[in-house]
């Protein structure tokens, strides 16, 4: 039974599905044009909009490959950047440049990223700057039918097999797109998720994370916030974790931090006598803004751990081997 976050936008629910269904159709028939890159492509992605954990996921599958030294490079769209040029991130570059995500990738891989709307055009500057030939990681891709790729990293939630479609729900197409995935990608935590796919007809392989907050020891209490798609996980997330949240603040996914944000966030926990913890993407996103709060500010990075990673690189490596 579907849940939809916004009931009364459902008679709006069949236009998108048809929309969704004609383009579809076009990139099958070839109305629209599918574009390959030199080397191979790996997509992360998930069905609804925001909120999946893919950007941990595409930090923890470039890890496990970086650890078997094998090379990547990442591919993004750069989601709120103000140039819509192809651009290399520069890890200690700006979210209005370079976007959060992308800039969170850089940081926390070591890894060259790429920024563009089209990841064609993000992939072709990547193969033209660098000398050795690596696997491109495209980051938030699934739905980015133009490019071409060679394995499909799906990640799936019980929120998202309850959902609907946009703009009633969050769901970007329906479940049937879970028949384009090389991989489904599901939370330990949730282990009736793979009976319900077999139900839903998938019978490719499934990759079981684990996700922690890695929270650091905290006396007192904290003021809480973040500008996330699904902020109701993080706050869980810490309090799982130990951590006493004397109150919440909640701003818009990817909305830039203003000064006047940085002062009502202090002045809140000045009132609670608390501390301020918020993610590594909102942390990300303030810049040299943290450095202006009066009280201390703690991140709660996102931790993604691969169950029997070994085992899954192998199967990565032997796929792309015999896409060759």
């Amino acid at each position: 039974m579907s849940r939809a976050a916004r009931p009364w936008l459902a008679p709006l629910v069949p236009l998108y599905r048809l929309a969704v269904g004609l383009r579809a159709w076009r990139l099958e028939h070839g109305w629209e044009r599918v574009e390959r890159l030199g080397w191979p492509v790996v997509s992360v992605g998930n069905l609804s909009a925001g909120g999946a954990g893919k950007t941990p996921f595409t930090i923890a599958l470039a890890q496990a490959l970086a650890r078997r030294g094998v090379p990547v490079d990442v591919l993004s769209r750069g989601y709120g950047r103000t140039s819509q040029s192809p651009a290399r991130v520069d890890p200690e570059g700006s979210p209005e440049t370079f976007g959060d995500e992308p800039l969170l990738i850089a940081r926390a891989t070591g890894a060259p990223v790429y920024v563009a709307p089209r990841r064609y055009d993000a992939g072709s500057l990547a193969e033209l700057d660098q000398n050795k030939k690596k696997i491109h990681l495209l980051d938030d891709g699934f739905q980015h039918r133009q490019l071409e790729r060679d394995l499909n990293f799906l990640l799936v939630s019980r929120v998202d097999l309850e959902d609907a479609l946009l703009p009633a729900g969050n769901l970007r197409e329906p479940l049937s797109g879970l028949g384009r995935a090389s991989v489904v990608v599901v939370p330990v935590a949730e282990p009736e998720l793979e009976s319900r796919l077999q139900e839903l007809g998938w019978k490719g392989p499934v990759w079981r994370i684990r996700r922690r907050m890695e929270v650091q020891a905290l006396a007192g209490p904290v003021v809480a916030f973040c500008g996330i798609a699904r902020p109701e996980q993080f706050f869980s997330g810490i309090e799982n974790a130990g951590v006493k949240v004397a109150a919440r603040k909640v701003f818009r996914d990817h909305r830039p931090y203003r000064e006047a944000d940085i002062a009502a966030l202090s002045a809140l926990a000045v009132q609670h006598q608390a501390e301020l913890l918020t993610t590594e993407k909102d942390a990300v996103r303030m810049g040299p803004l943290a450095e202006k709060f009066s009280v201390p500010i703690h991140t709660a990075p996102l931790i993604t751990e691969i169950e029997d990673e070994a085992a899954g690189i192998d199967w990565l490596l032997g796929q792309l081997k015999s896409e060759k």
